[in-house]
């Protein structure tokens, strides 16, 4: 809803919210997501990983409308005919260590004690435990040999992996950390110490390590924050915030496009955006200013949902990578994945969650016409303008200083994919 307010618009995300909660929930009422696909097939090297992204954010809509999925049941039935012995997607390794397959766990971890607490069924802590006995506790002890020191090895979106003594690794550098904020789920619902043992130990050794050195996954590194900020919540332990508040800074300084979006790597440059990593920005910088109040959190939460994940969201309701926007690079487009249905259409629940709960921080308030920031881009208020090219836009035009303005386009509202890939908007800098 927009009132006018003199010469300034009031933005509330009311009706946009509703919206998109209700093409994400259609996106994962698709086939894809449903029993007879929502478990990936043997050769899919995530062990664990759709799966549980998908019952968390199937939980995520159950949380925000009280809908569910044709699937959530189905697959909640059947978990223990579809995971291991031990109570895990994927093999059973001897002595080694897949960061794969531990990092993918952290969000089946997350779902199962989301349903167990939701629905007061125990059967689903039990699942929780059987998989935290049989994949995570054994890890404990074996973190502080995480090979720093490595080749280097190029990934995709899909993952690529290397041996290096007792672990498996996987170029989402860091992806074993991420489990830091599905074990303190368990940890709060289980109260299990043996997980609190390993957590302090993961939390311990991810700090040590150098981000930018080692080009970790901002999406590992900041689900790894927001466990960390959790588990401080919950204990009063303020090593866990101190942690927390130290990747945070990082993030902000290093890791954000300058549409408040991220950088799929620390130290890689202009790769692409996830908005996997937008949510647990949005998450984090919500989380923090309710913590603390700070003004500087409460701007970045406004900045990164009203323009990070302007884009994000696709017409069909879920969610791809773009183009990450610098003075280097200044065109805001769709990146070479045009929806990651695999992790980021999913993970957009939680993201749309936290707006939900929080709708009214995210109101802004716009001036009518966009003024250059101290870099130069032309923003009202939170909201970053460009120059449209690809297509005609939806919303208002602006001519300033001799340009052609929008705000950055919301791709949900665009009337088609085909639409969406044609977009391109130029953010401008100083000079230009």
């Amino acid at each position: 809803m927009n009132n006018t307010k003199n010469n300034k618009h009031v933005i509330s995300i009311e009706n946009e919210l509703k919206t998109r909660i209700e093409m994400n929930f259609r996106r994962l009422c698709d086939p894809i997501y449903q029993i007879d696909q929502v478990f990936s097939p043997p050769e899919y090297r995530s062990y664990g990983d759709k799966e549980g992204r998908a019952l968390f954010a199937f939980m995520c809509h159950v949380h925000m409308t009280g809908k569910e999925t044709p699937c959530l049941h189905e697959m909640l039935e059947i978990l223990e005919t579809k995971t291991n012995e031990k109570g895990f997607f994927g093999p059973i390794y001897n002595g080694l260590i897949d960061e794969f397959q531990y990092g993918g766990h952290n969000w089946y971890l997350r779902a199962l004690c989301d349903a167990a607490k939701h629905y007061r069924n125990d059967r689903y802590l039990e699942l929780a435990k059987k998989a935290f006995e049989g994949l995570f506790y054994p890890a404990l002890g074996h973190f502080r040999s995480y090979p720093v020191e490595r080749p280097f090895f190029e990934g995709d979106m899909l993952g690529n992996e290397m041996r290096m003594n007792e672990w498996i690794l996987c170029s989402d550098v860091g992806a074993a950390f991420m489990s830091i904020d599905g074990l303190t789920d368990y940890y709060i619902a289980a109260g299990d110490e043996r997980a609190h043992d390993l957590i302090d130990e993961m939390t311990e050794v991810f700090l040590k390590i150098d981000k930018i050195q080692l080009q970790t996954q901002t999406h590992a590194t900041l689900t790894a924050a927001r466990g960390m900020l959790k588990l401080y919540e919950y204990s009063g332990d303020e090593k866990y915030f101190n942690a927390a508040l130290d990747i945070w800074e990082l993030y902000i300084e290093k890791g954000m496009t300058a549409t408040f979006a991220n950088f799929n790597w620390f130290g890689r440059g202009e790769t692409w955006t996830e908005p996997c990593t937008i949510v647990d920005s949005l998450i984090l910088a919500l989380h923090f200013y309710r913590l603390k109040g700070l003004a500087r959190d409460l701007t970045l939460a406004r900045r990164i949902w009203h323009n990070a994940l302007a884009s994000a969201q696709r017409p069909n309701g879920g969610a791809g990578i773009d183009t990450c926007v610098t003075p280097n690079l200044q065109v805001l487009k769709v990146e070479s994945i045009y929806e990651a249905f695999f992790c980021c259409s999913m993970r957009l629940a939680e993201g749309l969650l936290w707006a939900k709960e929080n709708a009214y921080l995210l109101e802004i308030t716009v001036e009518d016409v966009p003024v250059r920031d101290s870099i130069g881009r032309y923003m009202s208020g939170d909201l970053i303008y460009g120059e449209p090219a690809g297509c005609a836009l939806q919303g208002a035009q602006i001519r300033v200083d001799g340009h052609i303005l929008t705000p950055l386009v919301k791709y949900y509202l665009l009337d088609s994919d085909e639409t969406a890939k044609k977009v391109e908007q130029r953010i401008l800098f100083i000079n230009q």
